[in-house]
């Protein structure tokens, strides 16, 4: 008999004759706690391979109890504590942990039936003794690099299973990166590329419909004042009442497909099919004969019929600046962003929007000037047309997909930022109140004065450097290369502008921001007419610079919309919105409602309204130029004298409220040091003194001075 027979025999006897039970034959681990004999290692296996789920020997006995599984320190330590007992054989490699080890474990193979009472001695001494395991066993692990058996399948405890992350919970917050949390960052950057593909659509579709309606055979720069008035406005008003009725059967998700694909087809749709179909679907004859009969005077209103699918493209590009930058995205964005958010990053989005400009205007280029590689008899403005609208549809698609990524993976809709607002009571104000409002007083009139003087003194400028753009690049691909590299340095002095506002605010207050504005539209305009009503002279001097007078007045003109669409949001809008602040609360209130009523629309439309008196009036645009001039003038000195005005005002209300503020601050500071003085501070039962109140009181009034100012700059 072997000596592993001998001392199974030895222990068996041992047990059965009751001298030795399995407690007192005890394996000490390296901490030195007193376990189970090597039967316990037996009850262990059959737990952990009923626990498998795929039986064993072991655990057919009835006599074996089986154990929940063994804590993991234990299973590690297995191979040194079973070779010590040499109760059961093991066949342990070196490398193999316990767990993989333990589904190897099996019973000794015992050379005679003599032995087999053994077995059954030990189990009827261990049903007599039980056996207990420690009461929270750690969870079972399988070792991550170490291969199983082909047979056995991989063991996981549900207990440390770790959940799927869930969109926007505290563990997805708490991981940030550059110092942002992960979460911000999975809403913001999608937004930032939403809102830089928009706009890059924006500036394409932006350049490409002046292209379509000044450059057409029988249209010219005449067209637009008309088409703004009688077909462009008509069209907004009716899209907005659709939306509102959308809006109230659909879903927001429902509502932002609805609106944006028709968008992405009708841009694909023209330029694929509507383009090259053009002198079928246009009535060329009928128009000719219209303006045979109505005359000169009325080829901008007959030109809209002639060219009637461009003007619908026309429409089509001013309504996707309005509708999906203004309510899709922007809704889009304040619906998934808190306030926080929107006050760190809604700045980064305007810078973003320039580079989207300087990019695009490239782009424009890029396919105007593929012109120059194709062979004669080829249209190649119908190619580049072709061209930019495939851009167009695959960004709006990319747009389309990133707001459903977004809505898909990223929000979670229970998690979104709600916020109760108490509904403002605005006053709604008639024409005739707004008109009394602006009436009654100096300084709103005179903040009237420069909203409605920036919008005509744009739209008359606009149009007639438009005019003369077309006569020196008639052809489309010409016009459309020059307007990309318009976008382009409007994109660039736009970013520097907005750069340089924080600065010119800061070092010379708001009279000067406010009239550097009026001052260069005053100087480029004096330039640009004087170019057209008085270039013959300058004839020569221009040729030394390789110049006409023409083109000259081409570059003037667009040196001044390019600071002028830059100052609007550098300069211009914080200028106005700072003015209303020093106003009292009725008066602030009032007065820009009266403003919102009246003045952006006549600064918008008034410029146009000019400009269809003037046509319909002298024949055409350029007989009606030395005019136009002459009203350009007037509207801009009058908005200097209103920034000079203003200034005074809002200097003197903007001192007077600083006083206040800072009396209120000494009188708060005061009355503290009193009561500190007087050790009368305490707010506790009934023994609140006046002093205490006035010390309450004035310490709020400065607070809701400035959360009124803060909530008046936001708007």
């Amino acid at each position: 008999m072997c000596t592993a027979d001998r001392k199974s025999a030895r222990l068996g006897q041992a047990i059965s004759e009751g001298e030795a039970t399995a407690p007192t034959i005890g394996l000490r681990t390296m901490a030195g706690d007193d376990l189970a004999s090597g039967d316990h290692l037996v009850d262990g296996y059959a737990s952990i391979m009923s626990y498998r789920g795929t039986g064993s020997r072991a655990e057919e006995g009835s006599g074996i109890r089986q154990n929940p599984p063994f804590p993991k320190p234990l299973l590690a330590r297995a191979p040194h504590l079973i070779s010590s007992n040499s109760i059961l054989h093991t066949e342990i490699p070196p490398m193999e942990s316990g767990l993989v080890a333990s589904h190897r474990l099996r019973l000794p193979a015992l050379p005679s039936a003599a032995h087999a009472h053994l077995l059954r001695h030990r189990r009827l001494a261990l049903a007599a003794t039980p056996l207990r395991l420690p009461t929270t066993p750690t969870p079972l692990r399988q070792p991550a690099a170490l291969p199983l058996r082909p047979c056995l399948k991989p063991l996981r405890a549900a207990s440390v299973a770790s959940p799927a992350p869930v969109p926007g919970d505290a563990s997805d917050n708490s991981r940030k990166f550059l110092g942002v949390d992960l979460l911000t960052l999975k809403k913001i950057v999608p937004l930032g590329l939403m809102f830089f593909c928009i706009l890059f659509n924006y500036t394409i579709l932006r350049d490409t419909k002046d292209v379509l309606v000044v450059t057409a055979k029988g249209s010219s720069a005449e067209i637009i004042p008309f088409l703004k008035t009688w077909v462009n406005l008509p069209m907004a008003i009716g899209f907005m009442l659709l939306y509102s009725k959308l809006a109230d059967v659909l879903s927001k998700e429902a509502l932002f497909y609805t609106v944006i694909f028709p968008f992405i087809a009708f841009f694909g749709v023209f330029g694929y099919v509507l383009y090259p179909m053009r002198d079928a679907i246009h009535p060329t004859a009928l128009a000719d004969r219209l303006l045979a009969s109505l005359g000169p005077s009325f080829l901008g209103p007959v030109a809209i019929l002639r060219v009637w699918s461009f003007c619908l493209f026309y429409v089509m590009a001013e309504l996707w600046g309005s509708v999906v930058i203004s309510v899709l995205f922007w809704g889009f964005a304040n619906q998934i962003t808190t306030v926080e958010e929107a006050k760190e990053f809604y700045p980064l989005f305007g810078l973003g929007a320039n580079v989207a400009l300087i990019f695009s205007g490239r782009t424009v280029k890029y396919f105007s000037n593929m012109r120059q590689n194709l062979g004669p008899g080829v249209d190649g403005w119908a190619i580049s047309l072709r061209g930019m609208m495939s851009i167009v549809v695959i960004l709006g698609l990319v747009i389309a997909s990133i707001y459903w990524g977004v809505n898909k993976f990223v929000i979670d809709k229970a998690s979104l930022p709600t916020v109760e607002r108490k509904k403002k009571n605005k006053p709604k104000l008639s024409m005739g109140e707004s008109l009394k409002v602006l009436v009654s007083s100096r300084y709103v009139r005179d903040l009237a004065t420069l909203v409605v003087a920036y919008g005509i003194s744009i739209n008359l400028v606009e149009v007639t450097w438009k005019s003369k753009l077309k006569a020196q690049f008639p052809s489309p691909n010409e016009y459309s290369s020059f307007m990309g590299d318009f976008s382009t340095a409007t994109g660039i002095a736009t970013f520097t502008m907005m750069l340089l506002g924080r600065v010119i605010f800061r070092k010379f207050g708001w009279g000067v921001a406010a009239t550097i504005t009026p001052a260069v539209l005053l100087a480029t305009g004096v330039g640009f007419f004087s170019l057209l009503l008085f270039g013959e002279p300058l004839t020569p001097l221009l040729a030394k610079f390789g110049m006409t007078p023409l083109l000259a007045a081409v570059f003037v003109g667009a040196l001044q919309n390019i600071f002028s669409k830059s100052a609007k949001y550098s300069l211009f809008d914080p200028c106005k919105e700072m003015a209303y602040i020093p106003l009292d609360e009725d008066m602030k209130v009032k007065g820009k409602a009266a403003i919102d009523v009246v003045c952006n629309p006549l600064g918008k439309s008034g410029g146009a309204l000019i400009q269809q008196f003037m046509i319909l009036s002298f024949g055409s645009l350029a007989n009606s130029t030395p005019y136009l001039g002459g009203i350009l003038l007037v509207i801009v000195l009058a908005w200097l004298g209103a920034v000079r005005s203003l200034d005074s005002q809002f200097s003197s209300l903007a001192k007077e409220d600083l006083e206040r503020e800072q009396t209120l601050k000494a009188e708060t500071i005061e009355t503290t040091a009193q009561v500190v003085g007087t050790g009368n501070g305490s707010l506790n039962g009934n023994g609140a003194s006046p002093t205490n109140g006035a010390v309450i009181k004035p310490s709020q009034e400065p607070e809701s001075t400035a959360s009124e100012k803060s909530g008046q700059q936001s708007q």
